[in-house]
């Protein structure tokens, strides 16, 4: 194994702490479902900067300046005990006193090179766990943990730049806009973003709700990782490239298949009934057995009103398009397409409502862990092709690629990116290993996509 030593650890804290309006955000119903999830874990390569760069020191001080603008990074996680009815609540402390800042570690890698991290098969080395922060933390270690923690590892001829983030705090596009903006505040090198617009905090609380809301204590027992992880079968990671073309001859057969004039299959959800096909095809799952496409839906736009696009929070739905194992494979992929599209249709400003309502009458915490590592019979697609990864240039040139970490990991994850060229998307596939090898001798499969 190669070896990853840490030089620092430190706490990086906003840049001005003194502003009177960050207080509490307390938790929607939303967030509390995450109460159990890892920290997502996301992570850019890049060329190595020239060594007058000051790396370190010019993205410390960058970060402070932008976690002053996404203050809630900073904040941490506060929970309050009512003994009178045995409840729990849970809210972020942004106030000065409550920001303990975001966890930045400085790690290096002498003997490792940007070629070992990029293997020509697509493969995904173990040594890349080593490369991200907050390995086996849960949202709910946010009681103690950093809500936000990045990593800076330097290797021979490059650096590979990760985080880890608390999923109660914010969604994917809500962290790839503070990573974009990090971005640019270390790249100027000036003043010219500290007029930055003021964060927008999602402003969206339901009629008849009270805030903020209490969870049953039984609910708040944190799952051991032993528990979790003692039954996990050997799991493997490879990275499909699917380039422009690929989706387009994948979307034109999932609308031709679909067969319907009203119904317009998109090239992500082309892309996923075939990824989703493929997968159980393989799994060993009876005609019989039910499967699920999991696939979570940013719900800004879809609410009414609408929020604005740069609200930040987390404002996902988990959508899940079900079906039996011999309904997916009997029938063609422009099928299994347009139950996705179904699904992601039924993604309504009422169904998110109903979900809320329900969640507070019944407060029930999202499955601690990932359920039971044996059964497989889902294939969940996270993070999104559209968010803007190569955009994010420190001042030294744009990344050369995008890796997820090992948060949540699980048969069947798959963590789409946007490709290097334009128009194209990069899987990074969680899969246990026997299934990986059927799948890269798949004829049908291997038809629309290049392995990197």
């Amino acid at each position: 194994m190669a070896d990853v030593t840490v030089i620092s650890s430190s706490i990086v804290r906003p840049q001005n702490l003194n502003q009177s309006s960050r207080t509490k955000i307390h938790l929607t119903p939303f967030d509390l479902k995450l109460l159990y999830v890892d920290y997502p874990q996301r992570g850019l390569l890049f060329h190595k900067p020239d060594p007058e760069t000051h790396l370190i020191s010019r993205l410390k001080t960058s970060l402070s300046t932008a976690l002053d603008i996404y203050f809630p990074f900073s904040g941490r996680l506060v929970k309050e005990e009512n003994l009178e009815d045995n409840t729990m609540l849970f809210y972020i402390d942004c106030d000065e006193r409550g920001s303990s800042g975001a966890k930045f570690i400085h790690a290096e890698s002498k003997s490792l090179s940007v070629s070992d991290i990029l293997q020509p098969d697509g493969s995904v080395p173990d040594f890349m766990s080593h490369f991200f922060p907050s390995v086996d933390v849960k949202s709910i270690n946010g009681l103690t943990e950093p809500l936000l923690a990045l990593q800076v590892t330097e290797i021979k001829d490059g650096v590979f730049i990760s985080f880890g983030y608390n999923h109660m705090v914010a969604d994917g596009a809500s962290i790839w806009s503070f990573f974009n903006t990090w971005s640019k505040i270390c790249s100027d090198d000036s003043d010219n973003l500290k007029n930055h617009n003021p964060l927008k905090l999602r402003g969206w609380f339901l009629d008849g709700i009270s805030f903020p809301i209490c969870v049953p204590a039984s609910e708040t027992v944190v799952p051991s990782p032993r528990q979790e992880t003692s039954l996990r079968p050997t799991s493997n990671e490879r990275v499909f490239h699917f380039t422009k073309r690929n989706l387009s001859n994948l979307k034109a057969k999932a609308n031709n298949e679909a067969g319907s004039s009203d119904l317009i299959i998109s090239s992500l959800q082309a892309l996923s009934a075939h990824l989703w096909r493929s997968i159980i095809r393989h799994s060993g799952m009876s005609g019989e057995e039910e499967t699920h496409c999991k696939l979570t839906v940013d719900m800004r736009q879809r609410l009414n009103p609408p929020l604005e696009k740069e609200c930040f929070g987390n404002l996902i739905l988990l959508g899940v398009a079900t079906v039996t194992v011999g309904e997916l494979l009997d029938n063609q992929m422009g099928w299994a397409a347009s139950q996705i599209n179904k699904m992601v249709r039924s993604q309504t400003d009422e169904k998110f409502k109903t979900f809320a309502k329900n969640c507070v009458r019944d407060v029930k915490i999202l499955e601690k862990g990932c359920g039971n590592p044996k059964v497989f019979d889902s294939v969940v697609m996270s993070s999104s092709p559209w968010f803007d990864v190569y955009g994010n240039d420190f001042g030294w040139g744009k990344p050369i690629a995008a890796r997820a970490g090992p948060g949540n990991s699980m048969r069947g994850k798959l963590v789409l990116f946007q490709g290097v060229e334009e128009g194209s998307i990069d899987v990074h596939a969680t899969l246990c290993s026997h299934l990986l090898l059927k799948l890269l001798a798949d004829v049908e499969f291997l038809e629309n996509v290049t392995i990197t």
